[in-house]
């Protein structure tokens, strides 16, 4: 999909998460998605440097004496001079700290995304739900998104991330359950019956959390680290492999963390519904993805008693679309 024009009438589903941003299409009773890493780096600006990039179709934008590569192609270019990617967005929201943070994520949902097919087209776009000192910060992002996808010609719409799993999930279940979306920058949770968000919020220790900290104790760049992390890392014990250990420290410490907060939401809720079934728990997002994961979620829940009777508890079959398919859904609606 080109970044100007589509003939696509339908829906969309947007998840602009910290790490990437994915969009959803249904096509013949499927979903269809696209992605990009959801960052950026810059390059000083040469015209020999920009006509090389245009020549091999990178993904780029002049911005000034910088040339800002995006997306995938950041990924690319960072291994390339060894350096860090840049992040638009931070802890769910757009990164205050980069002066870049607005355009480039304006850029990637637009290549994403394209104009509108026609004026009015829907788009349920994911934001955060509530965590610590957020609150203005959630705002001022979801009117950016809402924005930028306005511009583009499109009816857009937020869902939280936690309620968008509900929907990409739970089907089976009358959309009720435990939807868990464990991304970069923050966990989202929401319980909802019926549909209808009964307990949602974030918290932050996450992802990037991990990343940041396992880079700080063994000297590892952080991007290169979430690169292992997602291709072959393990929850599986200690090794003699000290990266390997690091991340494990931090995951359990990130597992823990999500599952004390969900407790304790959950029984200090005023007005809980009586649920006259047990729910489920569905876990997505990348970092649910490494093996051993669920096991250990598991492990830590059973640990003590939990103040809702769930009926399963598992990893999406697909985390890292599950967000974006759940917002499609909802816009189908």
């Amino acid at each position: 999909m080109n970044n100007l024009e589509q003939d696509y009438t339908q829906p969309l589903g947007l998840d602009v998460g910290t790490s990437r941003v994915v969009v959803a299409r249904a096509k013949d009773k499927k979903q269809e998605y696209d992605s990009q890493l959801n960052a950026f780096l810059t390059l000083p600006y040469s015209k020999l440097a920009e006509s090389l990039l245009q020549r091999e179709n990178v993904f780029h934008e002049v911005q000034g004496a910088d040339i800002v590569v995006a997306g995938n192609d950041a990924e690319k270019f960072a291994e390339v001079f060894h350096v860090e990617t840049r992040r638009p967005m931070a802890q769910g929201v757009l990164n205050p700290e980069e002066p870049y943070s607005l355009a480039v994520v304006r850029r990637i949902i637009t290549r994403l995304v394209g104009r509108a097919a026609a004026e009015g087209q829907k788009v349920f776009f994911s934001v955060p739900a509530q965590g610590d000192s957020l609150s203005g910060a959630i705002r001022y992002h979801e009117a950016s998104i809402r924005q930028i996808l306005a511009e583009l010609g499109y009816e857009a719409t937020p869902i939280e991330e936690g309620l968008a799993v509900v929907y990409g999930e739970m089907a089976a279940s009358n959309y009720s359950g435990v939807g868990i979306s464990c991304g970069s920058g923050l966990c989202n949770i929401c319980l909802a019956v019926l549909s209808v968000p009964v307990i949602s919020f974030s918290v932050p220790k996450a992802g990037d959390f991990i990343d940041a900290q396992a880079a700080q104790v063994t000297g590892e760049r952080a991007n290169r680290l979430r690169i292992s992390k997602e291709k072959a890392f393990q929850l599986n014990g200690f090794t003699s492999d000290r990266v390997h250990n690091a991340l494990t420290v931090y995951y359990q410490e990130v597992i823990s963390n999500l599952i004390g907060s969900l407790r304790a939401h959950i029984a200090s809720a005023q007005k809980l519904p009586k649920l006259e079934q047990s729910v489920p728990l569905v876990l997505s997002g990348g970092t649910a993805m490494p093996k051993g994961f669920l096991d250990h979620f598991i492990r830590i829940l059973q640990s003590e008693e939990f103040p809702l009777r769930l009926s399963e508890v598992r990893v999406s079959g697909d985390p890292l679309h599950s967000t974006a398919r759940g917002a499609l859904m909802a816009a189908q609606c």
